[in-house]
C-alpha cells in the first residue's frame, strides 16, 4: 500500500446563538458550535473530525493550531495510536480533562475518517461492526419550558418526528422542586402513552439521596433511565445513588479517556456509559472504553454526536442507541450536507468511505470565526 503522510491540517470555527433561553437545572445555554479540522494527506486525501462548544471553542481551535498541528505534518495518518500517545504525552500538562481532549478529539478522528477514506471502507466496517440500521432518541425538554411547551416538544418528536424513544430535564428551579419534576414526567408519560421510551436527564443537579427519592418515586412512569442525578465528579454519590435504588443510572458524558470511564465501573457507579467521543478522546479511546464496559457487562451509549457515534454503535454488541440532541439539528444540518436523518427512530450508516460524512465547505467558509 502506497504511504501517506499529513501535508496540510486546516481548523474552522462555526458558531450559532441559541434563541429562547434554553436552560437545564444547572445553566443557561447561549450558544452552540462546532470545531471543525481538517487534514489533507501528500496524496490529496482529506479527512475531518468534529468536536462541539457551548463555551471555549475559541481555545480549541488555538490550541489544535498552534500546538497540535505542527507535530502532526509529515506523520503516517494510520499511525492513531502512536499519535494519540504522542499528544497525551505532549499535552497532558495542560489538560487531562476538558479542552485539551476536545481538541485531540476532532483531531483524532480527522485521522479515522482519512484512514476509512484510504482504504475505501465505511469505518463501522473498520471497527469491525456490520449492523447499518441504528437506533436513535430524541432529545430535548429543557427545565426552562412550561409544562405545556414540555408536553408539546415531546409529543412531536414521536408524531412528527417519528422517534420511539424520548429524554427530556429534570431538576426544575435548580433542582429544587422534585416533585414538580413528578409531575411533569406524569404529564408526559400521559400524553405519549404507555408505549414510548422515556429517559431523564438531571444535569448534576441533586445530592445522592435528593436524587435516589426522586428515582424511587418516578418509576412508577416506567423510566428508561435517569442521567447526572448527582455532580459527575462525586463518584461517591453516584455509587451512594445507584445503591439507593433499581434506577438505571447513567452518566459520563462529563468524562474523559478510557480512565474516567475505569472509574466510573470500578467504582459501581453506572448502569449505561455515556462518554462522547468528540471530547473523551476520539475513536482511539472510544474503542477502549467500550472494551472496559464490555468486559463489566455495562451498557453503552455514548453521548450526542450521532452523525460521529454511529460507526461506534454498529460494533459495540452492548451499545443501546444514538443520541440526536434537538438543539443541535440547525447547525448540524448546516455544516453537513445531506447527512442522514432519523426515519422512525432509525438512523441508516451511509454506504461511504470513513464517516461516509461531506461537509458543506460553503456554509462553514462563509461562517468561519477568525480571531
Amino acid at each position: 500500500m502506497k504511504k501517506h503522510s499529513i501535508a496540510d491540517i486546516k481548523v474552522h470555527l462555526v458558531s450559532a446563538p441559541v434563541a429562547g433561553g434554553f436552560a437545564d437545572a444547572t445553566r443557561k445555554v447561549e450558544m452552540v458550535g462546532y470545531t471543525i479540522v481538517r487534514i489533507t494527506t501528500d496524496t490529496g486525501i482529506e479527512g475531518f473530525g468534529v468536536t462541539y462548544h457551548e463555551v471555549g471553542g475559541e481555545a480549541t481551535k488555538l490550541m489544535i493550531e498552534k500546538n497540535m498541528a505542527p507535530r502532526l505534518i509529515g506523520r503516517d495518518p494510520f499511525e492513531t495510536e502512536e499519535i494519540w500517545q504522542d499528544m497525551f504525552a505532549y499535552l497532558r500538562g495542560v489538560g487531562r480533562k476538558g479542552l485539551m481532549f476536545c481538541a485531540l478529539s476532532a483531531v483524532d478522528i480527522a485521522l479515522w475518517d482519512l484512514k476509512g477514506k484510504i482504504l475505501d471502507l465505511p469505518l463501522y466496517k473498520l471497527f469491525g461492526g456490520a449492523e447499518t440500521k441504528i437506533p436513535v432518541y430524541g432529545s430535548g425538554g429543557w427545565t426552562s419550558y412550561t409544562d405545556e411547551q414540555l408536553v408539546q416538544e415531546m409529543k412531536d418528536l414521536v408524531q412528527k418526528d417519528g422517534y420511539r424513544m424520548v429524554k427530556f430535564k429534570v431538576g426544575v428551579d435548580g433542582g429544587n422542586s422534585p416533585m414538580r419534576d413528578l409531575e411533569r414526567v406524569r404529564k408526559v408519560r400521559e400524553a405519549l402513552g404507555p408505549d414510548v421510551g422515556i429517559m431523564l436527564d438531571a444535569n448534576n443537579c441533586w445530592d445522592a439521596a435528593t436524587g435516589a427519592r426522586f428515582a424511587n418515586l418516578v418509576k412508577e412512569y416506567d423510566i428508561m433511565f435517569l442521567e447526572e442525578p448527582v455532580l459527575a465528579d462525586d463518584i461517591p454519590g453516584l455509587k451512594k445513588f445507584k445503591r439507593s435504588t433499581d434506577m438505571p443510572l447513567a452518566t459520563g458524558e462529563q468524562e474523559y479517556t478510557k480512565y474516567g470511564a475505569r472509574d466510573l465501573v470500578l467504582n459501581e457507579c453506572a448502569d449505561i456509559v455515556q462518554l462522547d467521543g468528540t471530547r473523551a478522546g476520539g475513536f482511539t479511546e472510544m474503542l477502549k472504553v467500550a472494551a472496559i464496559t464490555q468486559a463489566w457487562n455495562i451498557r453503552f451509549a455514548p453521548h450526542a454526536m450521532e452523525n460521529i457515534h454511529i460507526h461506534l454503535i454498529s460494533a459495540c454488541p452492548n451499545a443501546l442507541f444514538l443520541e440526536r440532541l434537538k438543539l443541535f439539528e440547525d447547525i448540524t444540518g448546516n455544516i453537513y450536507v445531506d447527512a442522514p436523518k432519523p426515519d422512525h427512530g432509525f438512523m441508516t450508516i451511509p454506504d461511504l468511505p470513513g464517516l461516509g460524512l461531506t461537509l458543506n465547505m460553503d456554509f462553514i467558509k462563509e461562517h468561519d470565526e477568525r480571531f
